[in-house]
């Protein structure tokens, strides 16, 4: 009969939910709540850099999905109070580097090359040049591209990137140095420079 009280007895306990248990939910369903709180603030920096990642509007949206269900998911693993932006700017680069690395596996299904580009009305200089400098990053290396968006587009200082993108800040700095003057070659403004002096 002791046997069967001391099985039962240690059965309820069981049951019963420990503290830490519960402790341990509370503290997942805070960060959750939070970064479900403070997520749609950073989603117009998040669409910006996965355009800039991908150059497809569809991937890019696709990855910024994906960024977000991953952050909702392991909300838990958000240090609290860390920078939320380099967190989620961080899961968006593996994201991409996984994405990437798939891809490099699979064929391509089709070649966007022959759709053509669409007419401009005149009098858009400015969007024209925009669409250049847009189409010349295009060209740049994914590293010097990652670089240029963090930096010179979202204003990140050189220490976060080179933490987020997992080198060092000089490092940061020389792919930022490089993609500029490959830019600059890209879209002319070199030369144009040059015969101004």
């Amino acid at each position: 009969m002791a046997t069967i009280a001391c099985t039962l007895t240690d059965a309820m306990l069981l049951t019963l939910p420990s503290r830490t248990d519960s402790d341990a939910a509370d503290t997942r369903a805070d960060a959750a709540s939070d970064v479900a709180r403070e997520l749609p603030r950073h989603l117009p920096a998040l669409r910006r850099y996965a355009r800039a990642l991908t150059g497809d509007i569809t991937a890019a949206d696709d990855l910024v999905q994906d960024c977000c269900e991953r952050a909702l998911s392991r909300a838990h693993l958000w240090q609290r109070p860390g920078n939320m932006r380099a967190w989620l700017f961080t899961i968006m680069h593996n994201l991409n580097a996984n994405n990437r690395r798939r891809a490099a596996v699979r064929p391509r299904l089709a070649s966007m090359d022959g759709i053509p580009e669409p007419s401009w009305p005149a009098g858009q200089l400015e969007r024209l040049a925009a669409n250049q400098t847009l189409a010349a990053m295009g060209k740049l290396s994914a590293d010097h591209r990652e670089v240029l968006i963090l930096i010179a587009i979202e204003g990140m200082p050189y220490a976060e990137a080179a933490e987020l993108l997992g080198v060092p800040a000089g490092t940061v700095m020389s792919r930022l140095s490089r993609a500029r003057d490959h830019l600059r070659q890209l879209t002319g403004e070199e030369s144009r420079s040059r015969t101004s002096k």
